[in-house]
């Protein structure tokens, strides 16, 4: 009897079959917008499945939402074949579906359309309905799950002697409340009440985030985190419930909850498997201690796609934000054509067109800029050491602001407090805020959560003020 449970995860697969759209300029286009590789999703997908079937201690995968881009059955049907490769190799798979994974016909606030990308357009496409994703993916958990709640298409399974977890399907109303309804959160409870009689450990897997990977997301966006975050949070401290795996916002992220009780629990957030740097997490509980280790891992090539000397990342790098504005902004000053051409989809491109000249005057000023200038702003200039003023005049601002972009996605960006940049740009923050609060700019108070300010909602960006690694963490579940 082993007294170790592992499993895989991955999230927000967007897979789009092949057979969903030939190439063109309106795939193209979509694939900017959405800045995840949408065109070699199944080859991705292929990656990792490789990387798993590698691995003959791990029989347990999981897949939480927005495994397709656009709700087609065409992709759907493909994307479980791809199950089917790690079932007929002994894998036990786990599925539960989002936002994505479905089309919206005026029966709740989903707005996804299925479609086939032709050469000028799009045609419509068979389509997944929410009633119909259940039976679809029943054979991958419903049908091995210790409980299951129909309505939602939840349901609990053992991934180990004593260790349950929980498959929440958190489609809600497809919009502005993705998350369990009453019925469901009673289940959810009822259940881990059993697993605690039981002396069984138990972990949440939900697609939407629990905990906002920044505060700005959550002051922003807060409809985009699960329906309900604060009711089971407050449930999970009370229950000791440790860990919650979530997707959705595409970032690597690890984040603590601490209640005002003394109560406290991890979402452990992971970056989309089609992002440049796409990882899957690796789980393992050691039951007989109660610690539960979470690793992440990702691809260093693309299956049945030749990317050259390149790795997998840096291929697929300009196909993100980052990527793509470290790519287009030079173009905005030697060949501004190029630089409309390859933002259309991504930029708004007509505004752009019309001002040429201030976007190339901004363009210009900020590749002028250096940390010395972030340090001048914030009135720091002459605090800063020697050493420290001359590498921050010899380091362009542009350098920095890719640097934290890249990190946006996989985390744990390196401007850690000791670093000169952090240490300008945040007194370049201190400043803005005391210029906000002096004006009262309510567009930009109303993004500030109370008792904070932007000098510290900097610091989400700049390095892992969390828990000191976005890929990594060991939990104590007892």
């Amino acid at each position: 009897m082993s007294n170790k449970a592992s499993f895989y995860l991955l999230t927000d697969t967007h897979f789009v079959s092949k057979n969903a759209w030939v190439e063109g300029k309106p795939f193209t286009l979509r694939e900017r917008g959405d800045q995840i590789a949408l065109k070699l999703s199944p080859e991705i997908l292929d990656s990792f499945i490789d990387k798993i079937l590698a691995d003959s201690e791990t029989d347990t995968v999981i897949f939480t939402g927005d495994n397709v881009n656009n709700g087609d059955m065409v992709s759907h049907y493909d994307f479980r074949e791809k199950l089917e490769r790690l079932v007929s190799a002994g894998k036990k798979v786990y599925v539960t579906t989002a936002t994505h994974d479905y089309c919206g016909m005026d029966d709740d606030e989903n707005f996804f359309k299925a479609c086939r990308y032709t050469e000028t357009g799009t045609e419509p496409a068979e389509c997944m309905r929410k009633a119909g994703l259940f039976d679809f993916y029943e054979k991958y958990g419903p049908a091995q799950a210790l409980s299951v709640h129909r309505e939602s298409g939840s349901y609990i399974v053992r991934i180990g002697e004593k260790t349950r977890l929980a498959m929440i399907n958190d489609n809600g109303n497809g919009r502005s409340h993705c998350g369990l309804f009453e019925d469901g959160f009673n289940w959810l409870r009822e259940q881990v009440a059993d697993a605690k009689a039981n002396g069984d450990y138990m972990l949440f897997a939900v697609h939407h985030p629990v905990i906002a990977p920044w505060e700005l997301y959550r002051k922003a966006v807060e409809f985009e985190l699960y329906g309900g975050y604060k009711e089971l949070s407050e449930f999970m401290c009370a229950e000791k419930v440790r860990a919650v795996f979530t997707g959705h916002v595409h970032v690597q992220n690890i984040r603590k909850y601490e209640s005002e009780n003394g109560g406290y629990f991890y979402d452990i957030a992971t970056i989309a498997a089609v992002n440049a740097a796409g990882k899957m997490r690796k789980v393992t509980v050691d039951e007989e201690n109660g610690i539960c280790k979470v690793e992440s891992t990702g691809i260093e090539k693309i299956s049945g796609f030749d990317t050259g000397d390149l790795s997998a990342r840096d291929y697929l790098y300009g196909i993100n934000l980052p990527g793509l504005a470290e790519k287009l902004l030079p173009l905005a000053l030697t060949d501004y054509e190029k630089f409309l051409e390859l933002g259309e989809g991504a930029l708004p491109v007509d505004k752009l067109k019309k001002h040429k000249f201030l976007v190339r005057f901004a363009v210009k000023k900020f590749y002028k800029m250096t940390v010395y200038t972030a340090a001048k702003l914030g009135k720091i200039k002459k605090k800063l050491t020697a050493e420290q003023k001359e590498y921050a005049k010899n380091t362009p601002l542009s350098k920095t602001a890719f640097t934290v972009l890249a990190h946006i996605f996989p985390g744990d960006a390196p401007y850690t407090p000791d670093t000169v940049e952090n240490t300008a740009l945040t007194a370049a923050a201190k400043r803005l805020d005391r210029l906000v609060g002096r004006f009262k700019i309510s567009a930009v108070q109303n993004l500030i959560p109370e008792g904070s300010s932007l000098a510290d909602m900097l610091q989400d960006f700049l390095y892992n003020n969390r828990t000191g690694s976005d890929n990594e963490i060991e939990i104590n579940l007892n």
